[in-house]
């Protein structure tokens, strides 16, 4: 897994870049925790405003991602509410409240935040379009996959899915209630769980696999970081209850020719 870090005087942001074939326009990354201002629990890179943080370190800190980055424009942060809907990114509109963002002009960065859910990044094989989604256990099982991919509007053959960090198959323990529920769509879930006592470990990435493929998409990617369990490089709201956020971005670049690095 590539880490890429850009220096800002003493600063360091750390980034993961997905280890996917996308087209050469597509810019796509996941940052950790490392390389902001916050403090404490939220140290350092915390890019969420809802969790209690400093806001002037949440602004800094996102700041310091956008110039690392070197983005034209401010990416678009989503009020993220565990549901299906997917908003344009590239629209102008004040409506924030969604699970995934979706872009088709150059410039127009989707991004989402997460603690332990799984980031999803996608776009087409001729990089004309991408999306951002946020997906924990209830939005996998009300259909935020499914929205993201139709709202992407390319035949699912053509589309690449890259699956970000997120909390592991060996820490992620959940209720019979919330299995029967995968179980109840889907029999084939009963691959993603495995018991512990009176409770069960399921693997997040791995649903999301599954609802991926029943809907025609091959090319996924990623899916093997887990947040839980490196608590130096990664926030985890299971694991610390107070926690930051990461973020996960995607964007398309202006020049087709561009370098594939960032």
């Amino acid at each position: 897994m590539p880490y890429w870090v850009c220096f800002d005087g003493r600063l360091a942001v750390e980034l993961i870049l997905p280890d996917w074939p996308a087209p050469q326009r597509v810019r796509a990354c996941s940052t950790t925790r490392l390389g902001g201002v916050s403090a404490g629990v939220y140290a350092s890179l915390n890019l969420g405003d809802h969790v209690g943080d400093d806001p002037a370190h949440v602004a800094r800190n996102r700041a310091l991602l956008g110039e690392s980055l070197g983005l034209a424009a401010a990416p678009i942060w989503l009020r993220q509410v565990h549901g299906c809907k997917i908003l344009a990114a590239d629209a102008p509109s004040l409506e924030r409240t969604g699970d995934g963002a979706l872009a088709t002009s150059a410039g127009a960065v989707c991004v989402v935040m997460t603690a332990d859910c799984l980031p999803l990044l996608i776009c087409d094989d001729l990089g004309t379009r991408v999306a951002a989604v946020h997906a924990g256990w209830r939005g996998l099982a009300d259909g935020v996959i499914e929205s993201a991919v139709a709202a992407m509007g390319i035949a699912a053959e053509r589309l690449l899915v890259w699956l970000g960090p997120a909390i592991g198959p060996d820490a992620f323990e959940v209720r019979e209630d919330v299995r029967a529920r995968f179980l109840a769509q889907d029999s084939a879930a009963t691959a993603a769980f495995r018991p512990r006592g009176d409770r069960w470990l399921a693997d997040l990435a791995g649903l999301a696999r599954l609802r991926l493929a029943r809907l025609g998409v091959r090319r996924i990617y990623g899916g093997g970081i887990c947040t839980f369990s490196q608590p130096r490089r990664f926030f985890s709201y299971r694991r610390d209850g107070v926690s930051g956020r990461m973020a996960s971005l995607i964007w398309l670049a202006p020049d087709t020719h561009a370098s594939q690095t960032l």
